[in-house]
């Protein structure tokens, strides 16, 4: 049974950083897309940062230049790199794999494995 669980968040001054992990079992993160997405209170699910199938990393408007997405396979983990947060970067922080790659990346129906998120505050 895959298992994602994420950690790192916690609540920091804006202009400070994060680094969030995602540390996978019975999954090997590099196999198939990866993604962090972000969601707040009365809002959709957004994604925040990818990696392709072609292993190439994207990001959403709000995070390029900010965020950096990484997956290092030796340990299982996927990481998110955050600096100079902002308070709109606030949210529930979560991991999603097993991107299929003849879908939007974009959407979280894209994913079939998902764990529970990470809380981010910015003040």
């Amino acid at each position: 049974h895959v298992q994602l669980v994420e950690s790192g968040g916690g609540s920091v001054q804006a202009g400070g950083s994060l680094t969030l992990s995602c540390v996978a079992s019975a999954y090997t993160f590099g196999s198939a897309c990866v993604a962090w997405f972000r969601q707040v209170p009365g809002k959709e699910r957004e994604g925040v940062a990818y990696i392709h199938s072609d292993f190439s990393a994207d990001y959403a408007d709000s995070a390029k230049g900010r965020f950096t997405i990484s997956q290092v396979t030796s340990n299982n983990t996927l990481y998110l790199q955050i600096s100079n947060l902002e308070p709109e970067d606030s949210g529930m922080y979560f991991c999603a794999a097993g991107g299929q790659h003849y879908s939007d990346p974009r959407l979280p129906t894209s994913y079939l494995h998902w764990g529970q998120g990470t809380q981010v505050t910015v003040s």
